[in-house]
């Protein structure tokens, strides 16, 4: 996973990263495998493959938007199409879904956010509760009512601080499939990817979004 360099500046506020990290690569350019564009009021993003299901990522405010690219890849050959943004604000994710929507065509949109970007995602969900179809969150550092009735899926590891928060979610949130996932050990946001429990996590996530689910 890439991490944000020493350099870039991210401001946060109550857990919201309201800059994400830079890049020296410009709309059209490639970045692994996936292509650098510009989205109408989101900014820049990086798009991974093609399909009828959308997915947006929105990450952690230690990580940038291609510090997605393993999971992005393996969403991306479930036959999704994957958006990973780089400013994780509210209205950008919503921006980002809508792009998803009216420019690529996108008949569902699932929505995954880690730590800074799960809060987001609630407040996103708060805004517009329909805006996306299904939601999944890595270590959410907040709670919000009345995110919506889609499926939820709630990802956090069982030693960090707010795993409680998950489970809290899962049980209070609108909607009959809503689940809670705490895996073993201490890793937050995308770094659960990246430990023993990381397998576990992505496995669950390419379960949610397989076709004719949720």
């Amino acid at each position: 996973m890439r991490r944000c360099g020493s350099a870039t500046v991210i401001a946060i506020l109550c857990g919201v990263a309201l800059a994400a990290c830079g890049s020296d690569r410009g709309p059209g350019e490639t970045v692994g495998t996936a292509q650098r564009i510009e989205i109408p009021g989101a900014g820049e993003a990086l798009i991974w493959g093609e399909g009828s299901q959308g997915v947006v990522l929105a990450h952690g405010a230690a990580f940038d938007a291609a510090s997605w690219e393993s999971e992005a890849e393996a969403i991306a050959e479930q036959g999704n199409l994957v958006l990973a943004v780089e400013q994780i604000g509210p209205e950008e994710i919503l921006a980002a879904v809508e792009f998803l929507r009216d420019e690529r065509s996108a008949e569902r949109v699932a929505l995954i956010g880690a730590s800074a970007g799960a809060d987001s995602s609630l407040q996103a969900l708060v805004g517009d509760p329909r805006a996306v179809d299904q939601l999944t969150t890595l270590s959410v550092n907040s709670t919000a009512e009345g995110i919506g009735e889609q499926p939820k899926l709630f990802i956090a590891s069982e030693d960090e601080g707010a795993a409680s928060l998950s489970t809290e979610l899962a049980a209070s949130s609108d909607g009959d499939d809503n689940e809670a996932l705490l895996l073993p050990g201490s890793a937050h946001a995308q770094g659960i990817f990246e430990g023993g429990a990381g397998t576990a996590a992505l496995e669950a996530i390419l379960d949610r979004l397989a076709p004719g689910v949720g």
